[in-house]
């Protein structure tokens, strides 16, 4: 359905995209995944036709959409990362504004209208303005008015960034049910590991303008197959235990937070000797050690060396 050939773009010396080379099939959620500054949102606006690329085609069915972009925009719903609204009409109003954008009219409208506040449950707040909206019931208008005019493929751009849990999952629950019910195409992008593990059929994963890997889930964990990882927990955690974690010969890689800490070892190494006795050098009570299954963020810490919110 949808090709990225090749697809750059460069801001004076410096490369937000880097030869970004993608295929989107009917019907598929596609997961874009990548810490911010990755170059997702940049990717997003070439995909979309809002950026002309430096170099590179975007295809759709074969056709580049770069010589007639008008024709393509048509097909695509846009869910841009920053919320596009006008806060001072109503839920109702916003979409009717964005309707006729999209030409749409009269009992035609009325009823996408109608069916759209359904879907996004805000049928009970559509005379309500919508600068007393919650950040959450802003983004499922936003996603909404994306949808009016029923497009095959559906763009959304994080949009789950900075709301509260119950709507990201109504969201997520939603984008599920448009893919099952209608088929439609998404393209998904996020800095959420969970988000892209429940949702997409298959994953690609950008740092720092590049693509680093893609796949199916299991497709991509499987770059961890000589692997594995060790989650320890303390609420003691100090930079002693972490620096002689750092540099133990038998460590590839350490990530933590406050509480937790992972290591990346060789699979048939075992740690639980040495992790004991690391923890009564630097003074500290473990709370636990396990093993873990391999996750989307283990697999991007070994690619990258780094944690995916870094």
């Amino acid at each position: 359905m949808l090709e990225l050939d090749g697809l750059s773009k460069k801001f004076k010396q410096f490369y937000a995209v880097k030869s970004l080379n993608m295929f989107v099939e009917r019907g598929e959620i596609i997961g874009l995944l990548g810490p911010n500054g990755a170059g997702k949102s940049t990717a997003i606006s070439m995909i979309s036709s809002l950026a002309e690329p430096t170099s590179g085609d975007v295809r759709y069915y074969n056709k580049s959409i770069l010589k007639k972009p008008g024709d393509f925009r048509k097909i695509v719903g846009m869910v841009p990362q920053e919320i596009a609204l006008y806060t001072d009409l109503t839920a109702e109003e916003n979409l009717q504004f964005f309707g006729r954008m999209y030409r749409l009219k009269g009992s035609v409208l009325k009823k996408r209208i109608h069916e759209i506040l359904d879907l996004v449950g805000l049928a009970d707040r559509k005379r309500d303005v919508v600068q007393t909206f919650s950040g959450g019931m802003k983004r499922r208008l936003n996603i909404g008015v994306a949808l009016l005019h029923d497009p095959e493929l559906l763009i959304m751009d994080e949009p789950t960034v900075g709301i509260d849990p119950q709507s990201r999952n109504y969201i997520l629950e939603t984008v599920k049910r448009l893919n099952k019910e209608r088929a439609m195409t998404v393209i998904y992008t996020s800095h959420y590991m969970e988000e892209v593990e429940f949702l997409c059929d298959r994953i690609y994963i950008m740092d720092q303008g590049n693509l680093i890997a893609s796949g199916t889930n299991e497709e991509i964990k499987r770059i961890l197959s000589s692997e594995k990882t060790i989650s320890i927990k303390s609420d003691q955690l100090n930079e002693q235990f972490i620096s002689m974690l750092q540099e133990h010969p038998l460590v590839n890689r350490v990530m933590n937070t406050d509480k937790e800490i992972t290591l990346m070892v060789a699979k048939e190494v075992s740690m639980f000797g040495d992790l004991t006795k690391l923890a009564e050098t630097a003074g500290i009570e473990l709370t636990s050690v396990h093993n873990k299954t391999p996750t989307l963020e283990d697999v991007f810490l070994h690619l990258t060396g780094r944690a995916l919110r870094d």
